[in-house]
């Protein structure tokens, strides 16, 4: 099973215990507090209305089960998102991607959560596809970072995937990265590698991010070397030593990744191109939900 399936599945499953609703519900109660004043005081409970999800800018549509999820949260009769698209669908401005039929009265108290997440998401996507584009035809991969909004981990590390992108580590429970903090509390490179060998499991990856030492973090045992802050012509000069100290290292380069400049260090033959910026920096893509009477 590849990463990506791994991926996609473990998020079906957070879609379907019991943490997604715990995480949406509290998302609701912070925006809804004592209640919807304005929607309660202005629209019929009996009335019935129709949602259209339109984009308008270009983006990669990403997590339309979420934002069902938001209205079934608040009444589970309402229906699902009517839609011929998925995630991972890149559409135009002014495309209708999806509809949702139900009490208006929800569709309003749901609109903000749901269009929230559903533009933050889908501008995680829309970025990481612009990166994945940037290298295509390179044999490097665009992988993301544990810069994360603190509770959406999840959520922006699958719209990555889904925008083309892989993931690094999902926690500090998924792999060892030994840095330079590491480094020096454990008396070096070759002992921090080592103490890491000793202890966990054979199927984490251990990498080093201290290109400065490559050749020391190789020889002690490293699965991938991160080079941070590097130029293109340092990094494919690096990437040449470590191919021919052991060919099956991963190199990884990381830090100041602007689309402009990606691909010359996935030309610099690079494995890996890590950017946070696809999760805490990418911009909310233009969503609008209209609601009209059925």
């Amino acid at each position: 099973m590849n990463k990506l399936k791994f991926v996609r599945r473990k998020f079906m499953n957070w879609l379907d215990n019991g943490d997604a609703l715990a995480a949406i519900g509290q998302f609701l109660a912070e925006d809804i507090g004592r209640g919807d004043i304005t929607t309660s005081s202005t629209v019929p409970p009996e009335v019935r209305g129709m949602g259209r999800l339109l984009a308008k800018e270009y983006l990669v549509i990403c997590g339309l089960e979420v934002a069902e999820a938001v209205f079934l949260h608040l009444d589970s009769e309402i229906s699902e998102i009517e839609t011929t698209f998925s995630d991972g669908d890149e559409v135009e401005e002014g495309t209708v991607f999806g509809t949702l039929k139900g009490y208006a009265d929800v569709l309003l108290t749901g609109e903000r959560v749901a269009l929230n997440l559903l533009q933050r998401m889908s501008g995680v996507a829309t970025l990481t596809r612009q990166y994945v584009k940037a290298v295509e035809g390179t044999g490097a991969a665009i992988v993301d970072t544990r810069k994360t909004t603190p509770g959406l981990r999840m959520l922006e590390k699958y719209a990555v995937t889904i925008g083309g992108g892989k993931n690094h580590r999902m926690g500090l429970d998924d792999g060892v990265l030994i840095k330079d903090n590491h480094i020096a509390l454990a008396g070096g490179i070759t002992e921090a590698v080592q103490a890491a060998k000793n202890s966990v499991g054979h199927l984490h990856k251990i990498e080093v991010a201290n290109w400065a030492q490559l050749r020391e973090a190789i020889e002690a045992g490293a699965d991938i070397v991160m080079l941070d802050n590097q130029t293109p012509d340092e990094a494919a000069k690096l990437v040449q030593m470590s191919r021919d100290l052991n060919p099956a290292v991963l190199i990884e380069a990381s830090g100041g990744m602007d689309l402009d400049r990606v691909r010359s260090f996935a030309e610099a033959g690079v494995d890996l191109i890590s950017v946070g910026r696809i999760t805490h920096s990418a911009r909310a893509v233009d969503i609008s939900f209209k609601i009209q009477t059925l």
